[in-house]
């Protein structure tokens, strides 16, 4: 039988072809560029129909969270519109650390990835269709080192600040389609959430805050090896000028809420990471923080508060994230969402496992939760 053929040089492409067998490859991770983390990955096989490959991605004891590999299903699509979970299994003492990934495709070309990609083609269409929806404005912040534009999205009359921002980690495509599941709430006029939140909020959005580690098939930072979420304190035009863009739009804004759209690679989870550790820290700030944590648990079986991140104790937030400079610098009601790579334990999908569908739903729930925030007491 002849050798399939493994090839990731596209959009947001990751993948190293060590050996081919038959249907069997070897494999690796691609390191983002200036940079040691390696997590994300994304590639096709083609050759295969009828036939089951079996794939080993090596070296993974190396990648950025190795905690991320047992219990993890790669995901796999063969129209590149619906992806579904594959059997996956790891072992750390294989070759460095080594997901085994099988599948037997019924057509000629499959699509693997860490999670459902989420391609800078189809972020030009859920800009261009938002801006082109009505009561919406788009600027462009800026431009990225490789000179991507730093897409913004506003739109509602209200006075209460809401900012929402996702993709800082560009692997983390998660957060581009809650993106997606929420914008399409928002710019529904006819939807009774979405009114009610415009009448009372002014929106500002960036749906992807790091187009170039995105086209790039990076895990977690920019086209010079900066992680992004580390640059809210002193972000510069040479190495983080997405950050720059955004947080002088901010201090030109003020915000009151703002929400930063993650993945997390080992949590099998949906939780929110808040504020605790920043400095002068108030009850009454916090409170923010923690109702509308509550409300979101008690609306949505995919949210839950057991599993989640460890607490900063007071005075010891890291001040170069965006959750704790946001909440110090604007006393906002601020926090980072994190949606998982592996299934979500509490409501397993054994099929798509967590998946595009449920990030959009996500969204829309968020949305839900942030209008009873608002009506609250």
């Amino acid at each position: 039988m002849s050798n399939i053929q493994i090839d990731a040089n596209f959009d947001s492409g990751n993948i190293e072809v060590l050996s081919v067998e038959g249907a069997s490859a070897t494999l690796a991770i691609r390191k983002d560029h200036m940079s040691e983390f390696k997590q994300w990955f994304h590639f096709r096989v083609t050759g295969a129909a009828g036939r089951e490959i079996t794939l080993k991605i090596t070296g993974l004891e190396k990648s950025a969270y190795p905690g991320g590999w047992p219990d993890y299903n790669c995901r796999v699509s063969e129209d590149r519109e619906y992806w579904a979970a594959t059997a996956s299994s790891y072992d750390k003492d294989e070759d460095g650390g080594t997901l085994t990934v099988r599948y037997t495709p019924a057509s000629d070309i499959a699509w693997f990835a860490y999670f459902a990609p989420y391609s800078m083609e189809r972020h030009h269409d859920l800009v261009a269709e938002a801006a082109a929806s009505e009561g919406v404005r788009y600027e462009r912040l800026g431009e990225t080192l490789d000179g991507q534009p730093i897409d913004y999205l506003t739109f509602g009359e209200g006075e209460t600040v809401v900012w929402l921002y996702a993709r800082q980690h560009p692997g983390e495509t998660q957060a581009e389609w809650w993106m997606e599941g929420m914008l399409e709430q928002m710019t529904d006029l006819s939807d009774s959430v979405a009114r009610a939140l415009r009448e009372r909020c002014t929106f500002h959005v960036v749906p992807n805050c790091n187009p170039d580690g995105s086209r790039r098939g990076h895990l977690r930072t920019n086209a010079v090896g900066t992680n992004l979420n580390r640059e809210w304190d002193t972000p510069t035009a040479e190495k983080s000028p997405e950050v720059l863009a955004i947080r002088n739009k901010m201090d030109e804004t003020g915000v009151d809420f703002a929400m930063d759209v993650h993945g997390d690679e080992a949590i099998p989870a949906v939780f929110l990471a808040g504020y605790e550790g920043i400095p002068d820290l108030t009850e009454e700030h916090l409170a923010g923080f923690t109702d509308y944590r509550a409300i979101l648990d008690r609306r949505t079986p995919d949210f839950q508060i057991a599993k989640g991140y460890p607490v900063s104790k007071p005075g010891t937030a890291n001040m170069s994230m965006s959750t704790t400079q946001v909440a110090h610098r604007f006393g906002a009601t601020a926090m980072t969402l994190e949606m998982p790579y592996k299934d979500n334990d509490d409501c397993p999908d054994p099929e798509q496992n967590w998946s595009p569908e449920r990030c959009k739903q996500l969204g829309k729930d968020c949305m839900g939760a942030l209008l009873e925030w608002l009506q609250r007491g």
